[in-house]
């Protein structure tokens, strides 16, 4: 932007372009389809937090059982059965191995 004084007062030009440039357009995001009317959102589990699940299910139950040894395989496998289980259930997404 050039600024030219003048006797008396200050005065801004701005230069012209030759043409005027087309305004752009800036590109919309890109929305995720929505869900069919009436059907629950899906919802994506990742692995980690799929693992903290089953962790703390299976914790639960050797919880339940008072904490007896030689069970910890079959409560950790029976937890993932539930965890998958209920994941499945609320149209979630079990996370791509």
């Amino acid at each position: 932007m050039a600024t030219r004084r003048t006797t008396g007062s200050t005065r801004t030009e701005s230069p012209q372009p030759a043409e005027k440039a087309a305004p752009r357009r800036r590109a919309e995001p890109v929305k995720p389809a929505a869900p069919a009317a009436g059907a629950a959102p899906r919802v994506t589990v990742s692995e980690e937090a799929r693992r903290a699940m089953i962790a703390e299910a299976a914790y639960l139950r050797a919880e339940r059982r008072g904490f007896a040894a030689g069970n910890e395989e079959e409560d950790w496998l029976a937890a993932e059965a539930e965890v998958d289980r209920l994941l499945r259930a609320g149209n979630g997404e079990l996370p791509q191995h």
